[in-house]
């Protein structure tokens, strides 16, 4: 039986649901992120499930759905005082709602949007997990007074979503901003999950990270606090901060690497602002010193002013953008 957890934002929900209201759902490869909210965007109750990955990921659409219905029930809410659902998905997504491919999930070819639908009668529409990031971070998040940026996840690998001119860039196939797989490195040893060796997230991921520490300690007998602990992003930046000349060594690799490709896709995109966010991030204001530092150094003038920010929405950054999905016609803007 699957466990919920629930989170009320508004104790006066039932009072706000008097007005029009959307769900923003953010899919992911442990659990699935739901929110409630209201037309002028405050999200008024989140919750999540378990993400059921078994018979690939078979179930996970009938799970989802019983989940809304559920909670329409417990609130007494009429399907029509919905607009509808947007929902995120870690893979790639195709105009009509088709999920082409979630590695994650288990899914290839499944059609999310219909079968969403069908199950709960509200429209449904879809996109790629890191573009609704990106799209939740423009709109209420730290980039919310910006018209064109990229947020950059930092977790097991390496996420990026475009907004420009308040539009979701998402590329012929629906794969723009796979930053990760930029090739940043020639000697790389071993291959990234792509098959291809030296990409970006092979070296300024979470596990990235850890792989450079490891590497790092084996070719070094100096002393380092990381030699009395799990290697991780984590201990990395505590160690850093801690002028430990090991980690401050892995920690640069990692700033010029991030740094120097960022800068290159500002020669291509001129953003007005880049956030980074994801699980790396979590060691505060130190990472971001770190990739801002090689940034500064590697871009082209007339891009040096790009503004760099930690994303402020944490987890909650795509079930925002979701909602907004579902929320915007084609003439809406932020």
């Amino acid at each position: 039986m699957n466990m919920r957890k629930e989170v009320c934002i508004d104790s006066n929900i039932e009072g706000n649901m008097q007005k029009k209201a959307c769900l923003g759902i953010d899919i992911g490869g442990t659990s699935v992120k739901l929110g409630l909210f209201d037309l002028e965007g405050a999200l008024l109750e989140k919750w999540s499930i378990p993400t059921n990955r078994e018979r690939n990921g078979a179930e996970i659409i009938q799970d989802i759905a019983a989940s809304v219905n559920r909670k329409l029930y417990e609130r007494k809410l009429k399907p029509e005082r919905l607009t509808g659902i947007g929902a995120g998905v870690p893979g790639q997504v195709s105009e009509d709602g088709m999920v082409l491919l979630a590695e994650n999930l288990g899914w290839q070819n499944v059609p999310l949007g219909r079968e969403l639908s069908e199950q709960t009668g509200l429209p449904v529409r879809t996109e790629n997990d890191a573009n609704l990031a990106a799209f939740g971070e423009a709109w209420k998040g730290s980039a919310r007074d910006c018209h064109s940026m990229m947020f950059v996840t930092l977790g097991t690998g390496i996420g990026c979503g475009i907004v420009v001119k308040n539009q979701i860039l998402t590329g012929v196939y629906g794969t723009a901003g796979e930053i990760g797989h930029m090739h940043v490195e020639d000697r790389m040893p071993v291959p990234c999950v792509c098959g291809k060796y030296g990409c970006l997230e092979q070296l300024a991921s979470a596990t990235g990270l850890r792989w450079m520490g490891e590497r790092a300690l084996e070719q070094t007998m100096e002393p380092s606090l990381l030699r009395n602990e799990k290697v991780s992003a984590k201990t990395v930046f505590e160690a850093a901060g801690k002028e430990d000349r090991v980690a401050v060594q892995i920690a640069e690799r990692f700033g010029k690497y991030l740094g120097k490709a960022l800068a290159d896709c500002t020669c291509l995109l001129n953003p007005e602002m880049i956030v980074i966010g994801g699980g790396v991030t979590k060691g505060g204001q130190i990472v971001l010193d770190y990739i801002e530092k090689y940034y500064r150094q590697y871009a082209y003038e007339p891009f040096g002013g790009t503004k760099l920010r930690l994303a402020s929405l944490g987890n909650d950054a795509g079930i925002y953008g979701a909602a907004r999905l579902i929320m915007m016609d084609k003439t809406d803007t932020f």
